[in-house]
């Protein structure tokens, strides 16, 4: 009999240290996660199908799989982080500090508490494309003109509204505006149904392609003036920056840089996403950093560190544990 219970404890004790020795395997194995992205047109997209191509790779020693959905982007993949239908989600940074802080789309459902950031990524530009025939060279001249400023409830739309009031334009009464997603805003210029349209993106970007090479020709329009210097100063989340028109956009009227401001995207997830599987993607992404980079062109000019920047959000443990080892965060 004594013989028979040391059997069982050296059958316990040898089981304990494999399931010690390999929790997170052990949780990895059924680790399935998706990453809400973007339109077809944006490098939320692309940039979601890198990180799932990155991670898949691997899967079968992380025993993570990744899938990317595409979506209406950053305020639709906020929400479904919150209710646990996505892991992970590209959000703009002032969406998500919005979600944090309980503003704007959050006002009535009060701060997202769950909200986690994992790291940031490429910068997005504001940008507004006008008609050369619609005789506007200045964000002040849309008043009186018919201007997109995306759908509502997206994270350009806010951008818009913001650039019109910091220039002193009152989006409801001197613009006729039309509300539609960017990615449609390219047909409704080439068919004269508007003069001019606001969208926010990573370059190079499908959208501003297609707008470019119509027959209608198109102008950068400047976003700029003491208005939208304050606005930037008050907004932790605004940056100023350009548009690479030269560099991406040769078939508009002038193509230089175009000075306006911007946001950057960010890699979003919820406290409820474990930290092993965190973990394991950062850390993915970060030791093969010039793979990821070399993947599309709004990644080439990153580094490691302006991949904590923008980030209104608490990092999530996994991604800190990740940062601490390697001398990224103390």
């Amino acid at each position: 009999m004594k013989k028979k219970i040391n059997i069982v404890v050296i059958v316990c004790f040898v089981a304990g240290l494999m399931f010690n020795a390999a929790p997170a395997k052990l949780q990895a194995e059924t680790a399935f996660v998706t990453i809400g992205s973007g339109d077809f047109t944006g490098v939320y997209f692309p940039t979601g199908l890198i990180i799932a191509k990155m991670i898949n790779k691997k899967r079968d020693h992380s025993g993570i799989r990744a899938t990317v959905e595409s979506t209406r982007g950053s305020v639709l993949n906020l929400n479904e982080i919150m209710a646990g239908y996505l892991e992970f989600g590209l959000a703009q940074s002032d969406i998500q500090y919005q979600a944090v802080n309980g503003l704007v789309q959050w006002a009535e459902k009060g701060p997202q508490k769950e909200l986690r950031a994992v790291f940031s990524i490429h910068h997005e530009s504001v940008c507004l494309v006008a008609a050369v025939d619609a005789g506007i060279n200045t964000i002040a001249d849309l008043k009186g003109k018919k201007v997109n400023l995306g759908n509502p409830g997206s994270g350009q739309y806010q951008n818009a509204i913001d650039a019109l009031q910091a220039a002193g334009l009152d989006p409801n009464h001197d613009i006729d505006a039309e509300k539609v997603k960017a990615i449609e805003a390219p047909v409704l210029l080439e068919e004269k149904r508007i003069d001019a349209f606001f969208c926010t993106v990573g370059h190079p970007s499908g959208t501003l392609q297609n707008a470019t090479a119509g027959e209608r020709k198109v102008r950068f329009i400047p976003i700029t003036g003491t208005g939208i210097d304050q606005m930037v100063a008050d907004q932790i989340y605004y940056t100023k920056t350009t548009v690479p028109v030269a560099q991406f956009y040769p078939g508009a009227e002038n193509p230089v840089e175009v000075k306006t401001f911007g946001v950057i995207a960010t890699l979003c997830t919820s406290s409820k996403v474990s930290d092993y599987v965190v973990y394991t993607i950062t850390k993915e992404i970060f030791d093969n950093f010039a793979e990821f980079k070399r993947q599309h062109p709004a990644l080439g000019e990153l580094t490691k560190q302006d991949m904590l920047k923008g980030l209104s959000a608490s990092l999530h443990p996994g991604a800190m544990k990740y940062f601490r080892e390697v001398g990224l965060l103390r």
